[in-house]
């Protein structure tokens, strides 16, 4: 006897497109200051005011990729994807991150290359640009760092833009001890700090993108543990086949083999429900697929029912 119960796998919920636009607002004004800080940099001779900019360019895509992302991930579930787009954030965030690891190991090559080989450097240009960087990455963080506590792909973007204004705060740094001392060293040694910034941030980020992707457990819960609260469930004998994955961020999902006495099949429907109020509620599990079998009805390998075994889904 087959119990089918329909879900909603559409996506979670996203932001409303008021956060779309602060994304818009806050990529048009970083493209502005990445070619601001080019062109600073090409005239002043500063390496670290181009990494910088290369930095910046670098955030304002990953917020392009991630607005990007975010649309996808509100199209709902379909024929062909049945539990909806909400991964798309998920791959702009590992594609964006990746594009980082890349720039960061350029700009430690640049950075080398520059501290035995210095250049002439125009200090004070280099400050008052990185100064109007700074107060534009301040404004950029600000943009995005309310979405940024409930998206793994908008805090990736709100991290690189708060690294951005730390490098800013470095260049000014660096450009004032220039002015003072003439150590023209500082511009190399500020690039490969800004480079190895990025460089961390990736690297920490990506294996969590990653772990969703390869539907990993989600952090924090254990399989057992999740395993053996179902199995004191009163009426449930035994659980095995359990399977948790991340659908997307925000969703979390289970599937397991939930085994019962036949003279509890009455109750199935009650010992069901106690089940995913116990999932919902004390692991943040809200879709769960159980498969209800009794005792000696499983098939040899224990992953099929057989039989009058009950499905509730």
């Amino acid at each position: 006897m087959g119990l089918h119960h329909r879900h909603s796998h559409g996506p979670a919920p996203v932001d409303a497109p008021g956060g779309d636009r602060r994304l818009v607002f806050a990529i048009a004004v970083n493209v502005l200051l990445t070619v601001a800080q080019i062109i600073g940099g090409v005239f002043s001779g500063s390496l670290a005011l181009v990494a910088d900019a290369i930095h910046n360019l670098s955030d304002a895509a990953a917020l392009a990729i991630a607005l990007i992302a975010r649309r996808i991930a509100r199209h709902p579930a379909d024929s062909n994807h049945t539990y909806g787009h909400g991964r798309a954030e998920m791959i702009g965030a590992v594609f964006n991150l990746s594009w980082l690891v890349f720039i960061g190991l350029f700009l430690i090559f640049e950075g080398v290359d520059r501290l035995f080989n210095p250049e002439p450097i125009e200090g004070w240009t280099v400050v008052i640009i990185a100064a109007v960087a700074l107060l534009v990455d301040t404004a950029t963080v600000m943009l995005t760092f309310r979405m940024a506590k409930t998206s793994m792909n908008i805090r990736a973007a709100f991290i690189h833009n708060l690294s951005d204004a730390l490098a800013s705060l470095g260049v000014i740094v660096g450009g004032t001890l220039i002015i003072l001392y003439e150590w023209l060293f500082v511009d190399a040694i500020v690039t490969i700090v800004i480079a190895v910034y990025i460089l961390a941030h990736a690297v920490i980020e990506i294996p969590k993108a990653i772990h969703i992707l390869m539907q990993g457990v989600p952090a924090g819960l254990d399989v057992t543990e999740v395993a053996d609260a179902m199995q004191e469930v009163p009426g449930v004998r035994d659980i095995h086949h359990v399977h948790i994955w991340h659908i997307d961020e925000h969703r979390r999902s289970l599937e397991a083999h939930a085994v019962i006495e036949p003279v509890d099949m009455a109750r199935m429907e009650e010992i069901k429900a106690t089940l995913k109020s116990l999932l919902s509620d004390r692991f943040e599990i809200g879709h769960s697929t159980l498969e209800f079998e009794f005792p000696g009805q499983a098939g040899p390998s224990g992953d099929a029912p057989l039989g009058d075994a009950a499905s509730a889904h």
